[in-house]
């Protein structure tokens, strides 16, 4: 029997076979019972060509994760990420229905109530891709569009509909940049301008130390190990979140826990060409917990600061740095 819908896709190399999907995403195919069930609590009839899609297999992740755009967006200049797909059910968090499906994404983060979300995105919650019932009513065929959190919730046409959408996403080798990225990420650990706040907390320590050279040489060596300019939970991470704090310290001596967090995106997370474009919050809040579990980082009377020992450690640290 002829397949009614994605007649020119090979649907047995479509998905991705992982534990992550079957943990997450994919469900049993579901029943008329059940479709119809989601559909009335979501206020939307589903499109035919997604529910026979979930026939086949109820959510998971593409083999192929990114759609072409013509107009740039929080993702990328030319095309957005998914993430994977939500199946027709309640069980799995990323389904219609669960923990994670498309009412929690309007009503906890108060996405636009223009559909439902069917994909969500790399950026964990910060853009989504929905069905769009705004032309068509509740009832119609809805088009496909990026909705980006980050940009006052801006709408992205993708597709007209379910099936071109599906058709249409393409694989990550065809916006492989890497070695561009690593390129430029090298470039601006060498060269790139710190932000204002860094370039006064360098200015104001020891001359002897070329703290800057540092800092730039540590960058370097994150970027030759993971390609690009990020911090993390890595010891050269945990390095440069020493350093800021040290600096930071060294000019704001009555710094409490939340004044630092208060002030950390300032330093190299934001203000400058040197710059990791971003933080994760929750990275900064575990090297601060460690540290002081450590006792590398005393709290007297709610004020932070490093231990003279901690101190010594971090300039033999900064030294090695220098020496390359």
């Amino acid at each position: 029997m002829t397949a009614p819908f994605f007649k020119n896709l090979d649907l047995t190399e479509f998905w991705e076979d992982s534990d992550y999907a079957r943990k997450e995403y994919i469900s049993a195919p579901p029943d008329d019972v059940l479709i119809r069930e989601l559909e009335l609590e979501l206020g939307y009839r589903l499109p035919a060509s997604y529910i026979w899609l979930m026939k086949q297999q109820n959510g998971g992740i593409p083999r192929n994760l990114n759609f072409p755009t013509s107009e740039p967006t929080s993702w990328a200049e030319d095309h957005i990420a998914i993430t994977g797909i939500m199946g027709i059910g309640r069980e799995k968090a990323n389904s219609l229905g669960g923990a994670f499906g498309s009412r929690f994404w309007i009503a906890e983060w108060e996405y636009p109530n223009i559909g439902i979300a069917i994909c969500d995105c790399p950026s964990a919650g910060h853009d989504m891709v929905f069905l769009d019932y705004r032309e068509c009513g509740p009832e119609g065929e809805p088009a496909v569009v990026h909705v980006d959190q980050e940009d006052d919730f801006r709408i992205t046409h993708l597709a007209d509909n379910f099936e071109s959408f599906i058709c249409g996403l393409v694989n990550d080798e065809v916006y492989d940049t890497s070695a561009e990225d690593k390129q430029a990420d090298l470039e601006m650990a060498r060269h790139g301008a710190f932000s204002a706040t860094l370039a006064d907390l360098c200015s104001r320590a020891d001359s002897a130390l070329n703290i800057e050279q540092a800092i730039r040489e540590i960058a370097r060596q994150i970027v030759e190990e993971k390609g690009f300019f990020a911090l993390h939970a890595d010891e050269r991470s945990y390095l440069l979140y020493d350093i800021q704090f040290w600096l930071y310290t060294n000019t704001h001596p009555q710094v409490t826990h939340a004044d630092y967090l208060q002030a950390y995106p300032n330093i190299i997370a934001f203000g400058g060409a040197f710059s990791t474009g971003g933080y994760a919050p929750g990275f900064i809040e575990e090297w601060l917990k460690a540290r002081i579990e450590q006792r590398e980082i005393e709290v007297h009377n709610g004020v932070l600061s490093l231990t003279t020992q901690a101190k010594a450690t971090l300039m033999e640290k900064v030294n090695v740095a220098i020496s390359g």
